[in-house]
């Protein structure tokens, strides 16, 4: 294994490829644009395909054209190109197609500081397409954590069978940083399960087992109904009650009984801290700096770091916070995730640290928090 030094973006596209993505549609916006200038190199060398779409509406819609027909897609932009594909990830939700979202997020609302950071699209990425949805959405603090947690949204949305969001930011996506790849053998790859009956008999949206059922490509010799309006086990719409209720349960359910599977995060000193410091993405560089700092000074610091922001780890959280009586929460935003955690473990309880100028949160930012209630 040789070491690179790879930006954030480069190791997005790197992984998106050694988790099988063969297809990629998407539009220039920064600070994603790196994405697919990558992918429009390396996928046609190993016999996939870029294209390049007139806006990020249409570069959804041929992404979820492309996983109906077999194959691992993606698409990539930033905050208001993610705006404009919610329908479209609502689409994928109801219909449940397998596709990986890039949202490389920047400064806002509207054009903001197109080359400045944010963590403001956290809601959102949860909230943002309408209806009630799950969602899987996951957040690297690092290049070589993009890499990985690209490979995780592909390996998590042909498993449960649904769109998965990367949340980046630009400091993760423009940074470059020394990583060691791993080989490609050693990387766990998902691929959506194959229906094993003939296509008269094949129903896409049957119950399961394991609440996902098979989804058979276009071109194959099945043909069947795929609409945005609640459907019947063959996918045509329905207005049958029980079956809206039966699917909606399983809809949800898919997400639910995997939750464990699904909520990645590291723990750090938890266990005897009197603080608690709970971060994401570039912000959980700082906050890192700032509990190593706060360690130093003698004080009894945990660290939480969640890589997946949804489904929010309500439990995970509660059993890190439930004896504390002070918990820091560092966001480049007005204060988008402290929400769900003041929900989990009181609003008297969290100490938000927040920017709103575009610029990263410094490590003393967040010691100053740590320590406001210590002294």
């Amino acid at each position: 294994m040789l070491a690179r030094l790879m930006q954030g973006d480069e190791a997005c596209a790197e992984g998106a490829i050694a988790a099988g993505c063969r297809f990629f549609a998407g539009y220039p916006i920064t600070p994603a644009t790196e994405i697919a200038e990558a992918l429009a190199r390396r996928l046609p060398q190993i016999g996939g395909w870029f294209i390049q779409m007139e806006d990020e509406i249409a570069s959804l819609a041929a992404a979820i054209g492309a996983s109906l027909g077999g194959v691992k897609a993606m698409t990539a932009t930033s905050g208001p190109g993610f705006s404009l594909m919610q329908e479209h990830i609502g689409y994928a939700a109801m219909a449940e197609i397998p596709c990986v979202i890039v949202d490389v997020q920047r400064l806002g609302p509207s054009t903001g500081r197109p080359t400045s950071p944010s963590q403001g699209d956290v809601m959102q990425a949860r909230w943002g397409a309408h209806g009630d949805h799950p969602i899987i959405a996951l957040s690297p603090s690092s290049v070589r954590e993009t890499f990985d947690l690209t490979v995780a949204a592909f390996n998590y949305s042909e498993r449960y069978r649904t769109p998965v969001i990367l949340l980046m930011d630009e400091v993760i996506a423009h940074m470059r940083e020394r990583v060691v790849l791993p080989e490609p053998d050693a990387i766990e790859l998902v691929e959506r399960p194959e229906t094993t009956v003939p296509p008269e008999w094949y129903k896409p949206y049957e119950d399961w087992p394991t609440d996902v059922p098979p989804l058979a490509p276009f071109g194959q010799g099945y043909r069947y109904h795929v609409t945005g309006l609640h459907h019947d086990q063959r996918g045509y719409p329905t207005e049958q009650l029980e079956e809206v209720q039966e699917w909606a349960e399983r809809f949800f359910r898919k997400i639910e009984r995997g939750l464990s599977d699904i909520l990645l995060h590291t723990e750090d000193g938890v266990d005897d801290a009197e603080t608690l410091v709970i971060a994401y993405g570039a912000t959980a560089r700082s906050a890192a700096h700032a509990v190593a700092m706060a360690r130093q000074r003698g004080h009894k610091v945990g660290f939480l770091k969640l890589m997946t922001i949804w489904p929010f780890a309500e439990d995970i959280v509660d059993q890190a916070a439930a004896r504390l009586h002070h918990v820091v929460v560092p966001e480049m935003n007005h204060g988008q995730l402290a929400l769900e955690v003041e929900r989990v473990v009181g609003r008297n309880k969290v100490r938000r640290v927040n920017r709103l100028d575009g610029e990263l949160i410094r490590p003393v930012e967040i010691l100053t928090a740590i320590e406001e209630r210590l002294i």
